[in-house]
């Protein structure tokens, strides 16, 4: 009898069907929230987060309420934002609102723009303002680590957890990956998208452009993290009150803040003129639906 070579189609046959599934479906696409996650995933590790930062702040003597979904993403949402202005006219008159709105104070006792203390709660605010002012120093050390600040809906809004400590950081690494939490970590949609020519045309326009400004940018997701930085390093990781500055200090301080104005309404207004309609074509051919 003559020997016959099994066709791939026998093998597959004969194959669990679930290889078979996955050898000719495509890679899943990643999701639209931040850090590629659903909006399913994003609330689940949400509610993680939160439980493990109440753990970890008990374990450090001190009362944390976790806050709710509802509670974060306010605080995501309030990123650029006051009441009845919109954000272009927010980004035209105070920046990414990073080194505008610095003080040096604790952000649960900032009397106006803090996405960082909409996203804690209102309970966990009032628990820190019935401390004594020793015990507020220990509690922000314990919740933020070096950082005063950076929270987690901070953080997680702008996909960047590398300056998270303190419980906050603990309570991340137990939920996202090594690679997340790393400064270089990009949105795996946003890597798609970046990858397509007609993006990648794009960006070749935006960085020209922004050097005829003097600002050395080749992708405006590296503008902001860019001013967090340097506001970092000026006030030494957000403990350095302005009131204490010496006058040298000032004028550094104001100069960042004259930069970050400048900046932020470039950046924002070649993102729309370049980016937006760009990115809202890539997002319906990879998505089949606008991703908000």
């Amino acid at each position: 009898m003559k020997k016959t070579t099994p066709t791939i189609l026998s093998i597959l046959v004969g194959l669990p069907f679930a290889f078979a599934v996955q050898a000719t479906d495509p890679a899943p696409k990643p999701g639209t929230e931040e850090f590629g996650l659903t909006p399913r995933e994003l609330v689940q590790a949400i509610d993680q987060v939160e439980a493990l930062i109440t753990k970890c702040m008990r374990g450090q003597g001190f009362e944390y309420v976790a806050a709710d979904y509802n509670t974060v993403r306010k605080g995501m949402s309030a990123d650029k934002t006051l009441p009845g202005m919109s954000e272009e006219d927010f980004i035209d008159r105070y920046g990414f609102g990073v080194s505008t709105f610095y003080t040096g104070q604790a952000p649960q006792l900032s009397a106006g723009y803090s996405p960082a203390k909409i996203g804690l709660g209102e309970r966990n605010v009032g628990i820190f303002k019935n401390l004594s002012a020793a015990d507020q120093v220990a509690y922000n050390r314990a919740l933020f680590g070096e950082n005063p600040g950076e929270s987690f809906a901070v953080a997680i809004e702008a996909e960047n957890f590398s300056r998270t400590g303190g419980c906050t950081r603990e309570a991340i690494g137990q939920v996202f990956t090594e690679d997340q939490l790393q400064a270089s970590y990009y949105n795996p949609k946003d890597a798609l998208i970046n990858k397509d020519p007609r993006m990648k045309e794009a960006l070749r326009k935006y960085a020209a452009q922004m050097r005829t400004m003097g600002l050395d940018y080749n992708h405006p997701d590296e503008v902001e993290p860019d001013i967090r930085e340097r506001l970092a390093a000026l006030t030494k990781n957000g403990t350095l009150r302005v009131e204490d500055m010496t006058p040298e200090q000032i004028k550094a301080f104001k100069k960042l803040q004259a930069e970050e104005r400048r900046a932020a309404a470039m950046n924002f207004h070649l993102a729309e003129e370049l980016f937006d309609p760009v990115e809202a074509a890539i997002e319906k051919e990879l998505f089949a639906r606008k991703v908000k």
